[in-house]
C-alpha cells in the first residue's frame, strides 16, 4: 500500500574490509577490475572493495582533505596500510573521486546549556554503532567491526566487553527486554541475538539465508521488530515462542533502516534506498508506504515524538523531516550546516528533537524544538587522542529515562554523554 504525503511549506571484520565500510558508498559506480588507473589502483582493489556492492551508484565524492580524514578514520580501526601507502591512496580517491570540502559544523547559538563527556572504549577499531541505556542505567554498545558488545558503568566508569560466538556477526542495533537481556541483530549474518549479561550467554535465533537484519526494537506487548535493510524485508520475533516472520517491503530495494514504535504500539521504519517512510500493522503485517514529496529523499534514522509525530533524517540531502500520521502532513527543514551535513542519528525527548550532522566539519549535535521550530547546535568534541580524526560519526544515539542522551561515536571509537541542563 502507497500513500503520498500532503506537503506542507516552511565475521569479525578484516582491517581489509574495514576499508570497504568506509569506502563503499563514495566507490559504488566502480567494481573491482574496473577502477581508473592510477599509482593507487592496486592498494584499493586488495583493501577496498572486498565486501560492498560494487553496482551501488556512487553517492559520496570529498576533497582531498576530507578523504585524507576518511582514511585517517579507516587505520584508527586497524587498516593494515603503512604510510606511503597511505599518501598514495588519499591522492588516488582525490583525484578520481573528487568533490567540493565538506562544511564547517555550524554553530547555531540558543538558551540551552549542555555538557558532553566521553569515554574511548577499551578495544581499538570497535566501530561503535549503537548505544543502549539498560533498564539498571548501565549504557551497551555494539561493537560490530570487533565483534562484541560492550557494557559501560557510568557510576563507576567500568567497561565490560562480550565477544560474539559466532565469528563475522557484527553486532548491530541494540535493545533491552525487561528482564534486562540485551537483544541485537547479527548484521552480518541471518540472525537476531540475545545476551545474558549474568552468564554471558548468547541465544541466537536464525532468520533464513541472506536476511542480514539491522535494527530492533520492542512494542508495547514485548515483541521484537527489526529492519532488513540488505534484503529489503521488516520481521518480527515473538521471544515466548521463538516464532519469526519476516514480510517484504512494497517497494524494492527500499533498504529499511531506522525503526520506531509509537504509543499505539505500530511499528514505522525508514526506508533508506528510496524516498520512502513505512509502518507496519502488528497484527496483519501489512506493510504501508508514505512517498515523501522530494524524489531525492532518504531517510536514513527514524524518531517518534510524543505526540506520535515522526522525525527523520535526509542523509544525502541534508534536511530534518517530519511525517504526521493522523493529519498526513510533511514538512522540513535544511539542516543548519547545510546540503552536505548528512544528518544521521536521531532521537526524541518529549516533543524535542535531537540529531547529529554527520558529514560537517566538526561534527554537530542538533537540537530542534518543533513549537518554535528553530535550532541549536553544538560541535561534538573529538577527544581520545584522535587529533587526526575530525568527524566522530553518530549513526545512533538514546536518550535515557533522566534525559541525559548517549551518542556511539564510531569516527573515534568512544561514546559520549550529553547532559542537558
Amino acid at each position: 500500500m502507497n500513500r503520498s504525503l500532503q506537503s506542507k511549506p516552511a565475521r569479525v571484520f578484516s582491517a581489509s574490509m574495514m576499508s570497504a565500510v568506509l569506502f563503499g558508498s563514495a566507490l559504488g559506480a566502480w567494481g573491482q577490475g574496473t577502477l581508473p588507473p592510477g599509482e593507487g589502483k592496486e592498494i584499493l582493489e586488495t583493501r577496498c572493495t572486498l565486501c560492498h556492492n560494487v553496482e551501488r551508484a556512487s553517492t559520496r565524492k570529498f576533497a582531498h582533505e576530507d578523504w585524507q580524514d576518511t582514511v585517517n578514520r579507516m587505520i584508527g580501526y586497524g587498516a593494515p596500510v603503512n604510510n606511503q601507502q597511505i599518501a598514495i591512496l588519499v591522492d588516488y580517491l582525490a583525484s578520481n573521486f573528487a568533490g567540493d570540502p565538506l562544511p564547517a559544523g555550524t554553530v547555531v547559538p540558543g538558551g540551552v546549556e549542555v555538557t558532553i563527556k566521553e569515554w574511548a572504549l577499551p578495544t581499538r577499531g570497535s566501530l561503535p554503532h549503537d548505544p543502549l541505556v539498560a533498564p539498571d542505567g548501565s549504557v551497551w554498545y555494539s561493537g560490530q567491526v570487533a565483534n562484541l558488545i560492550g557494557r559501560f558503568d557510568p557510576k563507576t566508569g567500568q567497561f565490560k566487553e562480550y565477544r560474539m560466538k559466532t565469528p563475522n556477526s557484527g553486532p548491530n542495533g541494540l535493545v533491552a527486554d525487561k528482564a534486562g537481556n540485551i537483544w541485537f541483530a547479527g548484521g552480518n549474518l541471518t540472525y537476531i541475538g540475545k545476551l545474558d549479561p549474568k552468564t554471558g550467554e548468547i541465544t541466537e535465533y536464525q532468520l533464513g539465508a541472506g536476511s542480514r537484519p539491522h535494527t530492533p526494537i520492542f512494542d508495547q506487548k514485548g515483541n521484537l521488530w527489526f529492519t532488513l535493510n540488505m534484503s529489503n524485508q521488516v520481521g518480527r520475533l515473538i521471544p515466548s515462542t521463538g516464532e519469526v516472520k519476516l514480510v517484504s517491503a512494497p517497494t524494492r530495494g527500499s533498504s529499511p533502516y531506522g525503526i520506531a514504535v509509537n504509543s499505539k504500539g505500530v511499528p514505522f521504519f525508514s526506508q533508506s534506498g528510496s524516498n520512502r517512510l513505512g509502518s507496519i500493522n502488528p497484527e496483519t503485517m501489512e506493510i504501508t508506504e508514505y512517498a515523501l514529496p522530494n524524489a531525492a529523499s532518504r531517510p536514513r534514522r527514524i524518531a517518534i515524538t510524543s505526540d506520535d509525530v515522526l522525525w527523520y533524517t535526509d542523509y544525502p540531502r541534508g534536511y530534518l523531516g517530519m511525517y504526521g500520521p493522523k493529519t498526513g502532513t510533511h514538512k522540513e527543514w535544511p539542516s543548519p550546516s547545510g546540503a552536505k551535513a548528512a544528518p544521521y542519528g536521531i532521537a526524541a525527548i518529549g516533543n524535542i528533537v535531537w540529531y547529529s550532522e554527520s558529514g560537517a566539519k566538526k561534527n554537530t549535535l542538533v537540537r530542534f524544538d518543533p513549537e518554535t521550530e528553530k535550532f541549536q547546535t553544538w560541535l561534538i568534541p573529538v577527544g581520545g587522542g584522535h587529533a587526526d580524526v575530525v568527524r566522530t560519526i553518530v549513526r545512533n544515539m538514546m536518550p535515557s529515562p533522566q534525559g541525559t542522551l548517549w551518542l556511539a561515536l564510531s569516527g573515534t571509537n568512544g561514546i559520549a554523554s550529553v547532559e542537558v541542563k
